[in-house]
């Protein structure tokens, strides 16, 4: 509905826009300084010949600039010179960890990364198993360095949902 009312506006009386854009004067060339306009004026009222010579095409010239040919080529860039220099190396990937690999949302994790899944897995794991899942064997498991890990398990916890029930509801008082 917005492209349709746009383009009535924008063709609203197009033919006439249009007459007017053309019959407008052609812009004519830029003001001459006043003390060359009447030096130019002056030189063409004594030699009425400059405004031929100035038109008339040099048959000489033209065939010395029909034998002129070049050829070039570009110099190669600095940027193309440091893309080949600096070459990356492939990446190496590994598989997702888990049981439950669900092929639609698994991707190559490259080493040295981890997803969302495999973060709270590992954490989760450390925080019910602190004393099997060390710092060393997660870093070892997951391909991650081991400072990087201990920088995780030292910064980052996971949620811990408790579920009360209705008689310690009671114990607790109400503000």
């Amino acid at each position: 509905m917005g492209a349709a009312v746009f383009r009535a506006i924008r063709n609203f009386n197009l033919e006439n826009r249009a007459e007017r854009e053309i019959s407008k004067m052609k812009p004519s060339p830029a003001p001459r300084h006043p003390s060359t306009k009447s030096l130019l004026r002056e030189q063409m009222i004594h030699h009425p010949e400059i405004k031929g010579e100035v038109a008339r095409k040099d048959a000489k010239l033209l065939s010395l600039l029909k034998d002129v040919y070049v050829d070039s080529k570009d110099p190669v860039s600095s940027v193309q010179v440091k893309d080949a220099g600096t070459r990356q190396e492939p990446k190496e990937f590994r598989l997702v960890k888990g049981q439950d690999f669900n092929m639609m949302s698994s991707k190559n994790i490259p080493k040295g990364k981890i997803s969302i899944v495999e973060a709270l897995t590992l954490l989760n794991n450390h925080k019910l198993y602190p004393e099997t899942w060390t710092a060393e064997k997660i870093a070892e498991e997951y391909c991650l360095e081991q400072k990087d890990v201990k920088s995780l398990l030292k910064y980052f916890l996971t949620f811990e949902v408790k579920i009360i029930s209705p008689e310690d509801k009671k114990a607790i008082p109400s503000k």
